[in-house]
This record gives structure tokens, C-alpha cells and sequence, in this order.
């Protein structure tokens, strides 16, 4: 006999907005230090890093933008009506 299947648990709320702007700050963060100490890194052929960063900062800022629309759609949503 098949044992009967628990109830999922209720999805855990998260502050994304917070989580994804501070992913975003380390990437721009990345970027000056990687601005600041430009000539070093191309004496060690990575002069590429500050493109990678500010491919970083500019995913994150769409990021960003993302998690707060979808933030916004949320909280005006109505909620669903239990199934009985």
C-alpha cells in the first residue's frame, strides 16, 4: 500500500530585491577596483576583467528592475480562492 503523499510546505518568503541590489553592488564594487588597478591586470593579461564587471553591474541593474516589477505585481494580485 502506498503511503499517502505530505502536503508541499508553504513557499518561504524572500527579500529578492535586497539579495540581487547586493549582488549588484559587489559587481560595481569589482568594477572600480578593477578600474583603480587597470594597469596591473594588463600586465597579467586581464584586461578583459572590467568588461566582465560591468557586463555584471548592467545584468544586475536589469536584475534589479525584474524583482521589483515582480515584487509590485505580487502585492496587487488578488488573492486565489482555496479550491474546495
Amino acid at each position: 500500500m502506498p503511503v499517502p503523499r505530505r502536503p508541499d510546505p508553504a513557499p518561504l518568503e524572500t527579500d529578492d530585491v535586497a539579495f540581487v541590489t547586493a549582488g549588484t553592488v559587489v559587481w560595481a564594487v569589482a568594477l572600480v577596483a578593477t578600474i583603480v588597478w587597470r594597469d596591473a591586470l594588463a600586465d597579467r593579461g586581464h584586461d578583459s576583467w572590467a568588461w566582465v564587471c560591468l557586463a555584471g553591474v548592467f545584468l544586475g541593474l536589469l536584475g534589479v528592475r525584474k524583482v521589483r516589477r515582480r515584487r509590485a505585481e505580487r502585492r496587487h494580485a488578488v488573492p486565489k480562492q482555496p479550491v474546495r
